[in-house]
């Protein structure tokens, strides 16, 4: 069916989409929000396995953010090739299913993940999802369906 492996363009949607995240964040949580600094948002992504001791850990701590960060982007990107595959509606609608699975993956992190990490985690208020979800649409899920919307359709065409 499908002629080359995926892996390579997997890997390279998902350094994107990781990339456009953190930059998207980083703009928005650092530079025009002023609320917190670059390093401090990678520390964070690190203290999901460190715990508050990530604040502390300086630089070190902000490059495990980043190798945290990539890991999550990289599970994110894979599950979506492996889906992508099975269901039709994600390959006709390929912007429509971006901004669904960044719905979806911010979903996952903030009603899942985040709160199995960090126990007695307060609610977010509205503004501040719809900030969060716009990040992860434009940075992950549209990047993400739309590179394997033309990794399938180049490979279906050879």
């Amino acid at each position: 069916m499908y002629d080359r492996s995926p892996f390579p363009t997997i890997v390279l949607a998902a350094f994107l989409a990781g990339l456009l995240d953190l930059v998207l964040a980083i703009i928005v949580y650092s530079v025009l929000l002023d609320k917190i600094t670059a390093v401090q948002i990678l520390q964070s992504v690190a203290s999901g396995a460190f715990g508050k001791a990530a604040y502390a850990g300086g630089i070190q701590m902000a490059a495990l953010g980043i190798v945290f960060h990539f890991m999550i982007s990289l599970l994110f990107t894979i599950f979506y090739f492996l889906v992508y595959a099975r269901l039709e509606f994600l390959r006709h609608h390929g912007v429509i299913s971006g901004i669904v699975y960044g719905i979806f993956i911010w979903m996952v992190m903030n009603l899942i993940v985040l709160p199995i990490v960090f126990s007695g985690m307060l609610p977010m208020d509205p503004s501040a999802a719809i900030i969060g979800m716009s990040i992860i649409i434009l940075g992950v899920g549209l990047p993400v369906a739309l590179i394997a919307h033309f990794y399938y359709t180049r490979s279906t065409q050879y």
